[in-house]
């Protein structure tokens, strides 16, 4: 460690030490190598930057997404001392032209910007011309199509750093292998970095899981145990943040709720809140907590379930950045995993992204649905391999558990004899031997699995699949709209190879839950409406226009249901004209059916009419006359233009069809054109 980075470690950020692990990042990054630092949240990542930055001449760059961080953290190096700024859409006017000149007069050591200012020129020149001698990247996993928070400008700053041609120094709390891998392809050319891997447990934090019943209450009564601590409530909504802000401030909390819907002013006035009330709760969606660097906090709840187990480690990360003990409860119920799945499926994505989406959703399952000690499943997932923590919910009272090999062999028996073309639902009608029209219709009151799984109620059925898909047994397929496929994990346990063991508590407590919002479509029309409505966003945002414009979401419904498989039948679903036939009924027939109506334009424009049926019948006898009634004759035939308006004549005569085909053709196929037309269909 260099005498300068020593004295600098002590004199402007006041530590007489180094934590575990930053030392040696610090002396790889002052000694211009390029970096790769995977450390806990928690762990010191913002000075492994920041202490080379002041060793250094020139401008040290870097790059978050999170703009609560920047400003924390800009907030914080100037109390200290150091020419830090910010440029952000988070800054007010006179911010900015404050950061400009003190770049001009080159007296800033810290640069921070978010990504998206990479794909401005005006801004790459200007990073030439300030004399930037390293780049930092916070938040480096952005980088990853394959994660859970990416970015695609992210993908400029390979480019930037071989521009500039200064070392580089990526910083991430959260990269499994895969994302290491994407990280050193992505920003160093695949070059391997000096890499430094410190671990991912942070042992001073409880982790604690629960289903939901009563989810307010329990949000409640989790803080009403640590009344006048500072917390965080992560919801999945914004208008749940405003709910349940509401309800902590009526038991007698003081809260407030953050969300991205709430203008600049308010939420920087809730970040200075939280950074200088003790004892605060702050009730938010995901956009705020990521960038704040409040060591105090002692408890994060989520009243719904996260994204994946990167966004849980990220946002429970939050807690006890100071140490001491803190604790987390994640609450989660079947509706929170159907809306996660759907949000995957009705992203845009390719199919491949969407499958390992709902693979990392599995695998957040099987932390929540975990059998052991819960921080052997989370680190596990992030490569390690512990010993038990001793201080986890799961710890502290190991769940009840049964021989599940049974009827989880049913379930993959079922979806195997169905192969592999139906979720859930379905093959839980088929294990109950319900009497549904599509098992009747599709004759799987025959398969050998049908009725065999009566032991269990549907709730307890649900609960089975839904802990299979957190052992990672089966996945939704989006190419089939969410029918279950079987992973290489449930073949042994399929052939008798292997057993399983699932959560007997779970089971047990799975039950109706009385009267519920009726959803839009049924469960398993679900995955094929979410397909449909990102296909209708896709073809939104190509347009420029609000979805509904395309379809609205009554329309979208009945394909789902109706699953039209031709155009005629697509021009009978309410809300589908002929001009919204014509442009988009062959893009959403292709999702429904994965099939292409190929048929002429002029035939198009008939679908859905009678003149259609008339069109097909005049366009079959001509097929059979296009030789002569003896086939011998030199071919003839109409073109599509001709049978259009033939099918669409209100007058049956033969000179009205001579003034459409002209004479020659009207020899040939006037007297059976006539036959058609004067037919019913």
């Amino acid at each position: 460690m260099p005498d300068g980075a020593a004295n600098l470690l002590q004199s402007v950020f006041g530590f007489d030490g180094f934590r575990p692990g930053q030392e040696e990042i610090v002396d790889a990054v002052v000694a211009g190598e390029n970096t790769l630092a995977i450390m806990p949240t928690g762990g010191g990542k913002s000075l492994c930057f920041q202490l080379p930055a002041l060793v250094r001449s020139g401008v040290t760059i870097v790059i978050s997404p999170l703009i609560a961080l920047m400003r924390d953290q800009v907030r914080g190096l100037r109390e200290a001392g150091v020419n830090a700024g910010a440029l952000t859409s988070g800054n007010t006017a006179e911010e900015t032209e404050d950061v400009w000149q003190q770049l001009e007069a080159g007296e800033l050591q810290l640069l921070y910007m978010a990504p998206e200012r990479l794909a401005t020129s005006g801004t790459i020149q200007m990073l030439r011309r300030i004399g930037v001698s390293l780049i930092a990247v916070d938040e480096a996993h952005c980088v990853s199509q394959w994660g859970h928070d990416f970015r695609p400008d992210y993908l400029k700053i390979g480019e930037l750093r071989r521009e500039l041609d200064v070392p580089l120094a990526a910083f991430t709390a959260t990269a499994d292998a895969e994302t290491q891998q994407e990280i050193v392809q992505k920003l160093f050319d695949g070059v391997p970095p000096s890499t430094f891997l410190r671990g991912f447990d942070r042992p001073n934090i409880h982790l604690a899981f629960a289903a939901k019943d009563s989810p307010r209450k329990q949000i409640l009564d989790f803080a009403a145990a640590r009344k006048g601590q500072s917390g965080i409530v992560y919801c999945g909504t914004r208008a749940r943040t405003e709910v349940l802000a509401q309800a902590l401030r009526e038991a007698g909390h003081v809260a407030l709720h953050y969300h991205g819907g709430m203008d600049a002013d308010a939420r920087r006035d809730g970040e200075a809140r939280f950074q200088r009330e003790d004892g605060l709760i702050v009730v938010a969606t995901v956009a705020f907590g990521m960038g704040i660097d409040k060591p105090d906090i002692r408890w994060v709840a989520h009243s719904d379930l996260p994204k994946s187990i990167e966004a849980y480690y990220q946002e429970i990360g939050r807690a006890g950045r100071d140490g001491a003990p803190a604790e987390t409860l994640t609450l989660f119920g079947a509706q929170d995993v159907s809306y996660r799945r759907q949000q995957i499926d009705e992203g845009l994505a390719p199919p491949e992204r969407r499958m390992a989406d709902h693979g990392r959703l599995n695998a957040l399952l099987g932390l929540a649905e975990a059998l052991v000690c819960r921080r052997q499943t989370l680190l596990g997932y992030f490569g390690e391999d512990p010993q038990p923590c001793g201080h986890c919910d799961l710890c502290d009272r190991p769940p009840e558990t049964f021989d599940a090999t049974t009827p989880v062999r049913m379930a993959l028996s079922a979806a195997l004899r169905t192969e592999e073309w139906f979720g859930a639902g379905h093959l839980i009608d088929i294990l109950l031997g319900a009497k549904t029209d599509k098992i009747q219709q599709r004759g799987h009151d025959s398969l050998p699995t049908y009725g065999v799984g009566k032991e269990y109620s549907k709730p307890q059925w649900q609960a089975i699949f839904r802990q299979m898909m957190g052992h990672d047994l089966i996945r939704p397929n989006p190419d089939r709209h969410g029918a279950l496929t079987m992973t290489h994990a449930a073949l042994p346990i399929l052939k008798g190879e292997a057993q399983i063991t699932l959560r007997k508590d779970t089971i047990k407590a799975a039950r109706s839950s009385g009267p519920r919002v009726k959803a839009m479509v049924s469960e398993e029309d679900a995955p094929l409406l979410s397909a449909l409505k990102a296909k209708r966003r896709a073809l939104a945002e190509a347009q420029q226009v609000p979805a509904y414009i395309i379809f609205n979401d009554r329309s979208l419904i009945e394909m789902a249901e109706a699953k039209p498989q031709t155009l005629d039948q697509m021009a009978g679903i309410g809300g589908v004209g002929a001009k919204k036939l014509e442009s988009y009924g062959r893009a959403f027939l292709e999702v429904i059916a994965g099939a292409q109506d190929d048929v002429h334009p002029e035939r198009r424009k008939l679908a859905g009419r009678d003149a259609a049926e008339t069109y097909d019948r005049l366009l079959a006898i001509q097929s059979e006359l296009s030789r002569g009634p003896h086939g011998t004759e030199k071919p003839m035939s109409c073109s599509a233009a001709q049978l259009s308006k033939i099918a669409t004549l209100r007058a049956h005569d033969l000179p009205e069809i001579e003034r459409v085909i002209g004479e020659r053709r009207t020899e040939r196929f006037g007297t059976a054109f006539l036959e058609i037309l004067a037919s019913p269909a």
